[in-house]
């Protein structure tokens, strides 16, 4: 529960510099932080990343309704969660991984690749999108 203590101090420090979007934002993930735990599925990092994707798709969204000013609301707020994500890994990184899990597993078509992304995202720790994985490996065994 480390992610939501630093996010409870954050809350702390914007609420005294009068930052309210901040404290909006912050209170709404230490919510599904809470609730997540609550459920005893209190793995932060997951948690987190469902919340960026909401404010993506909810960005994306209001971009193609013509709702520039509610789109950078949610870009602002998918930023702000980033925050507190480990950094992704680099596309090299990622390649590596993928080519040593395609060497680990012995796949050689696309049939396979199942069993390499799951190898993948283990190895990556979450610091990968699945998005990313898959079309990784699917590069790698065409």
């Amino acid at each position: 529960m480390q992610i939501a203590e630093r996010i409870r101090a954050d809350v702390t420090t914007a609420m005294k510099a009068g930052e309210r979007e901040r404290v909006a934002a912050l209170r709404l993930v230490l919510s599904e932080l809470q609730k997540a735990e609550k459920d005893g599925g209190a793995d932060e990092l997951a948690v987190l990343r469902r919340e960026r994707k909401r404010r993506r798709e909810a960005e994306t969204a209001y971009r193609e309704a013509g709702r520039e000013e509610l789109a950078a609301q949610e870009a602002s707020e998918a930023a702000l969660i980033e925050g507190y994500l480990p950094q992704e890994l680099s596309d090299a990184e990622l390649e590596a991984l993928v080519k040593t899990a395609v060497e680990s597993t012995g796949a050689s078509s696309p049939r396979d690749m199942g069993r390499v992304i799951k190898q993948v995202m283990e190895a990556a720790g979450g610091r990968v999108d699945g998005k990313r994985v898959s079309t990784k490996v699917k590069e790698a065994l065409s």
